[in-house]
C-alpha cells in the first residue's frame, strides 16, 4: 500500500471527533496508540459472532473461536519472523509478560546469581526484577545510561559476568527514544552462558522486529502500543527455554492431567496461559500487526524521521528548552522527551491539551531515571505513523503560548 499520512489517518475513527471541540493533535503514541477501523471491525466481527471460550468447547461456535484464536497466534509469530508460533505466549501486556518471566525463570534463582538491568528502563522491566532480588536473593547489577540517554552497551562485557543468568532491558527507551543497540549485549551474555530479554514494548509500533536476527532468548511487547486494543501482550521465548521453566500461575487450560494429587502441565504456550485467555484481544492484536504489515516499514520509518527531525529542530530553537535525550536521528525513535526552564511538565501538558495537542508529562514510569537525571519529570511527545507536519507544528505553537502564559 503506498504510503500516505493523511489517508492513514482517516482509517483512525478517533481523528473525526473533536474532543473539547477542536482537532485532534495526537502526540501521546508511546503510551498508547490509536485503533484503526479495521482492528475494531475484527473486535466486533468476532464478538459478535464467534464469542465462545477456546480450546474447552465441541460445537461449531467453540470451533469457529478455536480458528481465529490459534490463527491469531500464527499471525503474529509471522510478522515477528518466528517460525514455531508455540513459542508465542499471549499475556495481558508487557508488564505480565515481565512478571510472567521473572517468576519462573526466578523461581530457579538464588543469592549467588545475578541479572543485568538498567535504570532506562520502564518500571515494567525494573520492578519485577527488584522485587525478585528482594525475595531470592538475586544480585541487581545495573548498565550505565549515557550522557545522551542510551545504554552504554560498550560496558556491557565488565557488568555481565560469569554469575549473571539473565540481561533484561529495553529495545527502545520510553522516555529518550533511544534504540538500544543489542549485539554487543548478546555478545556479552553469550560469553558467559547468560540469557537476554528484551523489552520490545515501543520499538514494535515503528518497523519490522526480526527476533531470529536480534539472538535474543525472550521478548515481549503490549497491543495498545502497536494499534491494537488493550489487554493483550505476547511473551516470546525460545522453545527450549519455555518448556523448561515452571508455570507460575495454575488453573484451567494449562493442565494435560494428574498424577495422583501432582498436576502435569501441558507444554508452551498453554502451560503459561491458565483460564480464560484473551480471545477477542488477541484476534484484535493479529489484525493490527495484518494492517501494519500493508505498509513497506522503511516508508513508516522515513515519514516518521522526518516529523521527529522537524521537532527536534523545533524544539532546539526556543530558549530553556532542553532535549532530553539522543540531538540525532541516529538510532533513536520518534519519542521526543524535553523540559522547559521554570515550567512543570504537567502545566505545559495541561495547556497545550487545552489546544488539541495530547501529550505526556511526568517521571513516565521511570523514576529512577528521573532520579539521576535531578528531574521531577519531562514533556513528552511521541508520534506514530498517522502524525503528520501539522501536528508537529501545532505541538511547537503551542509550546511558544504555554511559556507566555507561565512567564
Amino acid at each position: 500500500m503506498t504510503f500516505d499520512a493523511r489517508t492513514i489517518r482517516r482509517q483512525f475513527p478517533v481523528f473525526a471527533g473533536r474532543p473539547g471541540g477542536l482537532p485532534l493533535h495526537y502526540l501521546d503514541n508511546a503510551a498508547m496508540a490509536q485503533m484503526p477501523r479495521p482492528v475494531i471491525e475484527a473486535l466486533v466481527a468476532h464478538d459478535s459472532l464467534s464469542r465462545a471460550n477456546v480450546h474447552r468447547g465441541l460445537h461449531p461456535l467453540a470451533e469457529r473461536a478455536d480458528r481465529a484464536y490459534d490463527a491469531a497466534r500464527t499471525t503474529i509469530a509471522r510478522h515477528l519472523h518466528v517460525a514455531d508460533p508455540t513459542e508465542i505466549v499471549f499475556t495481558s501486556g508487557a508488564t505480565a509478560s515481565v512478571n510472567l518471566l521473572a517468576q519462573a525463570f526466578g523461581a530457579g534463582l538464588g543469592p549467588d546469581d545475578e541479572i543485568v538491568v538498567s535504570r532506562l528502563d520502564h518500571h515494567s522491566n525494573l520492578v519485577p526484577w527488584l522485587l525478585l532480588a528482594k525475595n531470592r536473593g538475586v544480585r541487581l547489577r545495573f548498565l550505565p545510561v549515557t550522557a545522551d540517554g542510551r545504554l552504554d552497551v560498550g560496558k556491557a562485557p565488565d557488568i555481565i559476568g560469569p554469575r549473571c543468568r539473565l540481561v533484561a532491558v529495553t529495545h527502545a527507551s520510553n522516555v529518550t527514544g533511544a534504540v538500544t543497540a543489542v549485539a554487543p549485549l548478546v555478545a556479552a551474555a553469550r560469553a558467559v552462558g547468560a540469557k537476554v530479554l528484551l523489552d520490545g514494548a515501543q520499538m514494535l509500533p515503528h518497523g519490522s522486529v526480526d527476533l531470529p536476527k536480534l539472538g535474543v532468548d525472550f521478548y515481549c511487547f503490549s497491543g495498545h502500543k502497536v494499534f491494537a486494543p488493550t489487554g493483550i501482550g505476547v511473551l516470546w521465548g525460545r522453545r527450549e527455554l519455555l518448556s523448561a521453566l515452571p508455570p507460575p500461575m495454575g488453573g484451567g487450560g494449562m493442565i494435560a492431567g494428574f498424577d495422583g494429587d501432582e498436576p502435569v502441565f501441558l507444554d508452551t504456550p498453554q502451560r503459561f496461559e491458565a483460564g480464560t485467555p484473551p480471545v477477542t484481544q488477541a484476534i484484535g492484536l493479529a489484525a493490527a500487526l495484518t494492517w501494519l504489515d500493508e505498509f513497506d516499514h522503511h516508508d513508516i520509518a522515513a515519514h516518521e524521521r522526518r516529523l521527529t527531525e522537524d521537532l527536534l529542530d523545533g524544539l532546539a530553537s526556543f530558549p530553556g528548552v532542553t532535549i532530553v535525550g539522543p540531538r540525532d536521528m541516529e538510532r533513536r525513535l520518534p519519542v521526543v522527551s524535553f523540559t522547559v526552564a521554570g515550567a512543570h511538565p504537567h502545566d505545559i501538558c495541561q495547556i497545550l491539551g487545552g489546544r488539541g495537542v495530547a501529550l505526556r508529562g511526568g517521571a513516565l514510569c521511570a523514576q529512577p531515571l528521573m532520579n539521576d537525571l535531578d528531574l521531577p519529570g519531562v514533556v513528552r511527545a511521541s508520534l506514530a505513523l498517522y502524525n503528520d507536519e501539522a501536528d508537529v507544528a501545532a505541538l511547537l505553537s503551542g509550546l511558544t503560548h504555554a511559556i507566555k502564559v507561565l512567564a
